[in-house]
C-alpha cells in the first residue's frame, strides 16, 4: 500500500472519529446518539441557557432523526428526550417556576388550564427532588405513547404522565415563537454532525 493511500486512510479514519465524538457545551458532554427507550436517538443540537449573562444550564436535543425545523420537532409524535445540565446550584422550585414562565409565555391562558393537571405532576414531581446541583443530570423523555417521563441523576421522579399534549408544550419553552433563550433555540436546531 503506498504511503499516499496509507495517509488518506489515516485521514478518514481520524475525520469519521471526530464526526461521532462528543459534543462538549459548558463542560457538559452529549453524545452524538445514545439509547432511550430501546430506541437510538440523535442529538439535534445542544447549547447554553444564558439568564441575564449567568450560565444556567446546559441543555441537548435528542431526536429519533435530525430536524431543523422547530414545528416540525414540537409536532413529531416519536421518542425525544431533552437533557438539561445545570451549571449552577438551583431549588428545584427556580427550576420549575421557569418551567412554568416558558409555558406561559407560549400558549394562551385556555391551552394552560387543560395543561394544568400534567404540568402539576411535573411540577410536583421536579419539586419533590430538592435542590438541583450543579451537575445533575435532568432527562425529560417523550414515550412512544406520547407520555412525558421525568428522570434526575437516572432515578425516575413520580409516574409517567400521559398527557400527549405536555411535552409538545415543554419543547415549546425552548423551540416557540417566544423562546426562553433564542441563542439556545439555534443551538437546538443547529444538527451538529
Amino acid at each position: 500500500m503506498s504511503r499516499f493511500i496509507r495517509s488518506l486512510l489515516v485521514a478518514a479514519l481520524l475525520s469519521a472519529g471526530v464526526a461521532q465524538a462528543a459534543i462538549q457545551v459548558g463542560g457538559v458532554d452529549y453524545e452524538p446518539q445514545l439509547s432511550a427507550q430501546k430506541r437510538t436517538l440523535t442529538l439535534n443540537g445542544a447549547g447554553l441557557r444564558t439568564r441575564l449573562g449567568f450560565k444556567v444550564y446546559a441543555m441537548g436535543l435528542y431526536l429519533r432523526a435530525p430536524l431543523g425545523d422547530a414545528a416540525a420537532i414540537i409536532a413529531d409524535k416519536g421518542e425525544k428526550r431533552i437533557r438539561i445540565v445545570p451549571i449552577r446550584d438551583l431549588e428545584a422550585k427556580q427550576f420549575g417556576d421557569a418551567l412554568l414562565t416558558g409555558l406561559e409565555k407560549n400558549h394562551e391562558p385556555a391551552e394552560l388550564a387543560a395543561l394544568k393537571p400534567a404540568t402539576d405532576a411535573l411540577l410536583g414531581a421536579l419539586n419533590a427532588v430538592g435542590a438541583v446541583r450543579s451537575g445533575t443530570e435532568i432527562l425529560l423523555d417523550q414515550l412512544a405513547n406520547g407520555a412525558t417521563r421525568l428522570v434526575v441523576n437516572g432515578q425516575q421522579q413520580g409516574e409517567d404522565i400521559a398527557d400527549a399534549e405536555l411535552y409538545p408544550a415543554l419543547l415549546r419553552i425552548w423551540l416557540g415563537v417566544r423562546p426562553a433563550d433564542h441563542d439556545l433555540r439555534d443551538a437546538l436546531l443547529a444538527q451538529p454532525r
